[in-house]
């Protein structure tokens, strides 16, 4: 049996883009055992297998934008394709082999082990980004009402008195 990444490691490349949550091609064969062009040939082989929400390809400005690879030759060819949960889970069908299944189980893991770390921790940090800007608002408030007792406490300047003298014309 072959020795599989930790579930963390391979939670670490799951990344979020477009608001879902997908793995990079390069980084799925390197799971796989398998060359970047093998894994995507396969796909371009089954790909009635894989509708946009399953899987999708970066566009080159998006690509660009996000900086997210380069070879050893100083760039990709080709713009990555990226994949979904469920992608990721056809890939297992196309990529026929015991690794492939075992790669497979322990990215659902990872998936599953987000989704309940966001499940557990998500409203914690929702309620700390709240608190963040009522603390913010308060602050201003605060300083706001130091000034204005600063002002009540601290004796005003006395006018000047005019003088009183004999001024030469």
């Amino acid at each position: 049996m072959p020795k599989l990444m930790p579930v963390e490691i391979i939670a670490s490349k799951i990344l979020e883009f477009k608001g879902k949550k997908v793995m990079l091609d390069r980084d799925l064969a390197t799971l796989y055992g398998v060359e970047t062009k093998y894994l995507t040939r396969q796909v371009r082989r089954n790909i009635k297998r894989f509708p946009t929400d399953f899987m999708f390809r970066l566009t080159r400005s998006e690509f660009l934008r996000c900086q997210i690879v380069t070879s050893n030759r100083g760039g990709r060819r080709y713009t990555p394709y990226v994949f979904t949960e469920q992608g990721v889970a056809m890939l297992s069908s196309v990529l026929n082999s015991e690794r492939a299944i075992l790669v497979n189980i322990q990215i659902m893991r990872a998936f599953a082990k987000l989704r309940k770390w966001f499940l557990q921790y998500g409203f914690v940090l929702r309620q700390i980004k709240t608190l963040e800007k009522n603390f913010g608002e308060h602050d201003k408030k605060i300083n706001l009402i130091f000034k204005t007792i600063r002002q009540l406490i601290e004796p005003s300047p006395e006018p000047e008195k005019p003088k009183i003298g004999f001024h030469r014309h």
